[in-house]
């Protein structure tokens, strides 16, 4: 039953594996990694403009399914974001999704962020999604090459000040 493919996977390098150890964390971390399938239907905010020192912030497979709100803003040192499948998402089923207006991502002014990666079917049904003064932004992974992968089918996606760096 451990091995079934709807059920959660441990991820062994995780430092979070519960909302509440989420909740506890201290601002002055430089790294956080969510465990697969954290999320309570209590949290509808993910704020993390107070971790002034994260560098690294990754999210599992399958978290944060109530969260309406997504704010990375004004990270100084963010330099990575990692975002497994079907987190963000409330209905993981795609017949049953539909936009909803009060689900926002925002990741702004991260001068240092190089790497934007997320898997299929995350934020399904967010209809914002900003991205603006993220200069130093190399890469944005969206779902999967070649596949419906349904990252913010409802929102309009603009990044906003990027440099352009020609050769």
């Amino acid at each position: 039953m451990a091995d079934h493919p709807r059920l959660p996977k441990h991820n062994p390098n995780a430092n979070v594996t519960s909302v509440n150890q989420f909740l506890s964390l201290s601002t002055d971390v430089t790294e956080i990694v969510v465990d697969d399938g954290v999320s309570d239907s209590g949290i509808t905010g993910f704020d993390l403009s107070g971790f002034s020192k994260l560098k690294r912030l990754e999210i599992g497979n399958d978290c944060f399914s109530y969260v309406e709100e997504v704010k990375l803003i004004g990270l100084s040192e963010l330099e990575s974001v990692v975002i497994g499948e079907k987190s963000f998402t409330k209905y993981k089923d795609t017949y049953h999704t539909t936009a909803d207006p009060n689900r926002h991502f925002c990741l702004k002014n991260c001068p240092k962020l190089k790497s934007l990666k997320m898997g299929h079917h995350s934020f399904m049904d967010y209809t914002v999604c900003e991205i603006e003064n993220v200069d130093a932004l190399e890469v944005i992974e969206m779902g999967d090459l070649d596949e419906a992968s349904c990252n913010f089918p409802y929102a309009s996606l603009e990044l906003k000040s990027v440099l352009i760096h020609c050769e």
